[in-house]
């Protein structure tokens, strides 16, 4: 099964290795597969699976497992860090966080211990970064919250039903756009201890109208991450490599909750 993207090409090659090893595919939710779709299986083993291929369900498990982590990190955070250190633990776990996100995205294989601290550095992120929103606009990490999970659902739905598809222009247009949000994003962050304002953080106009440009191009990138799903099971990838999908599925949270905090505070800071 071929896949436009280069990392998932790679992990198909890895997956088609250890099926030669000795594991029968299945379909998406542990259906049995059909041995033609791999001609260089000659029927299947007489030996147990040795490998189990991921499936739909195991990235949602993955997933929820993650944000269950996630959760309970920045709940610690928010309670046990003291005021005084809410900006040293909010950069750093920021600065590790965007590290280990890096190491992830580039790597070959699967860590699912490293995806979980992951989850546990950016719990420490989120939560710092809530509390010291939450200080300042009473309600607002609720609203963040509730508003972050809506559009996730929304674009599941979306994407089930077929009314977004993941094509190849889509593909390569979403990541230059995300290659150059990011891009954006590190410059202003560069320039802000200076002095210099890009006027991008600041709750003007611009300000306004790039958080909502973040905020959509956030939800969009769910669609990524849902093709990547689709082609991570076609392709028999081994369950393992479930939870660097659902890393994914964390990584644009985390992203759309940020910036939804943001856009609400811009408002709620003309009240």
């Amino acid at each position: 099964m071929k896949t436009s993207n280069p990392v998932l090409a790679r992990l198909g090659q890895a997956a088609e290795r250890e099926r030669s090893a000795g594991y029968a595919p299945t379909g998406p939710y542990g259906q049995p597969g059909i041995p033609q779709q791999y001609p260089s299986q000659a029927g299947y083993p007489a030996a147990p699976p040795t490998v189990a291929p991921m499936t739909v369900d195991d990235v949602v498990v993955k997933t929820v497992a993650l944000l269950g982590i996630l959760g309970v990190s920045a709940a610690a955070a928010w309670v046990l860090v003291p005021d005084a250190l809410v900006g040293a633990a909010w950069i750093g776990a920021a600065v590790v966080g965007l590290v280990l996100g890096l190491i992830i995205s580039f790597s070959r294989m699967a860590n699912p211990a490293l995806v979980i601290t992951y989850a546990v550095v950016e719990g420490v992120f989120v939560g710092m970064v809530s509390k010291a929103f939450e200080s300042a606009y009473d309600g607002i990490v609720l609203q963040a919250a509730a508003a972050s999970f809506g559009i996730f659902f929304v674009m599941t739905a979306l994407y089930k039903a077929k009314v977004i598809r993941a094509t190849p222009k889509f593909v390569k247009g979403m990541i230059a756009v995300m290659v150059g949000l990011f891009a954006v994003m590190l410059i202003n962050l560069v320039l802000a201890p200076f002095g210099i304002n890009s006027g991008l953080r600041d709750g003007s106009k611009l300000a306004i109208g790039f958080s909502l440009v973040c905020i959509v191009v956030a939800s969009l990138s769910f669609v990524l991450s849902f093709k990547e799903v689709e082609d991570g099971v076609r392709m028999g990838l081994p369950q393992r490599y479930s939870w660097t999908a659902a890393f994914g599925i964390l990584v644009s949270l985390v992203w759309l909750y940020i910036e939804i905090l943001r856009l609400l505070s811009y408002f709620q800071g003309d009240d």
